[in-house]
């Protein structure tokens, strides 16, 4: 595993955009398309975003069931293990109700792993996306994206890069329409990982609250793998004004309920740093949270070469990621 993460990161600095070579300025919204799959033409097309006064009154859509989660981009056999999050995370949009619409957060993608998201039939027919290609990523290697349900109208999607950063992350942020004309605002964020100093996630985590409490928004949320590893990371929601969707409903630090890393990671890891709730869901605002649950646990690769493979660098099953994804259900109340 040592050799695997020497790897990523030799080929996310090798990959990384010169600052000179994007057309974003760190710490600064840059505005980026979402694209719909037009079935005629078949292809992923680039889409207008809605004003408030365009907006469908929500089609009805009264909540929300926010999906987050981080699919390891270190690990071999990516497509197939894309492949099996993505059946999982098909069968759990597939249970919900008509009012309620689906937003899907995706952390450490590939670039192969967007055209392997982009090629799914249940993708095309019930989901924007943000992301066709890397052209909006501070790095070529790996990034993240974000689906959302058709039925919702967007009427913002931006991207903040981080000024501080050693590993080129940001912050995803798009804006939807529901019942009542109410915006909220949704942000996928991988924060800095590990535990350097100067520790990153304090800055990153304020420029998130900062456009999650901004003029016009009704309600937000911002969820990801958080890398919530230090002491000053179980008060960070609070140290921003924002909630805790796990803490909010009841769940406590350093339980097994809560923890989303570490039960399927490399057993020399597991034992060397133990189990930990990177994964988090903060949200602020008039929103009204129902639901807050992990998913994922235990989903394998299912082919013997890849099985082999996986188990033989450390793994105890061939799990197709070390992280749990985390769901949260938020309704708009005035």
């Amino acid at each position: 595993m040592d050799a695997l993460f020497q790897k990523a990161i030799k080929d996310n600095e090798e990959m990384k955009k010169p600052l000179d070579s994007v057309p974003w300025k760190p710490d600064q919204a840059h505005a980026q398309p979402y694209y719909t799959y037009d079935s005629t033409k078949q292809t992923w097309e680039p889409a207008e975003c809605k004003k408030k006064q365009e907006a469908h009154d929500g089609n009805g859509i009264s909540r929300l069931v926010l999906l987050s989660w981080n699919v390891d981009f270190m690990l071999p056999f990516a497509k197939e293990r894309m492949d099996v999050a993505l059946d999982h995370l098909a069968a759990l949009t597939a249970k919900l109700p008509p009012t309620t619409a689906a937003v899907i957060f995706l952390q450490e993608c590939l670039k192969g792993d967007l055209a392997t998201v982009g090629e799914k039939d249940w993708v095309r027919e019930k989901f924007h996306a943000t992301d066709v290609d890397s052209s909006n990523w501070a790095s070529d290697h790996y990034g993240t994206t974000t689906l959302v349900d058709r039925r919702l109208d967007v009427a913002a999607c931006f991207r903040v890069h981080y000024a501080k950063t050693r590993m080129q992350r940001d912050a995803s942020f798009v804006d939807v329409l529901l019942r009542g004309g109410k915006t909220v605002r949704l942000c996928n964020t991988h924060l800095e990982s590990l535990a350097f100093e100067p520790p990153f996630r304090i800055p990153q985590m304020q420029l998130v609250a900062a456009h999650m409490r901004a003029r016009g928004v009704d309600g937000a949320l911002a969820a990801g793998d958080f890398n919530a590893v230090q002491p000053f990371d179980r008060t960070l929601h609070e140290d921003n004004g924002l909630k805790d969707a796990y803490l909010e409903l009841g769940g406590r630090e350093d339980s097994e309920e809560g923890y989303t890393w570490g039960q399927q990671a490399a057993t020399a890891l597991r034992d060397r740093f133990g189990c930990s709730r990177m994964d988090k869901v903060y949200f602020t605002g008039g929103l009204k949270l129902h639901r807050f649950e992990r998913f994922g646990a235990d989903l394998q690769v299912s082919g013997d070469q890849e099985s082999t493979e996986l188990v033989s660098l450390g793994f105890e099953k061939p799990w197709i990621t070390d992280h749990l994804g985390v769901l949260a259900e938020v309704e708009v109340v005035d």
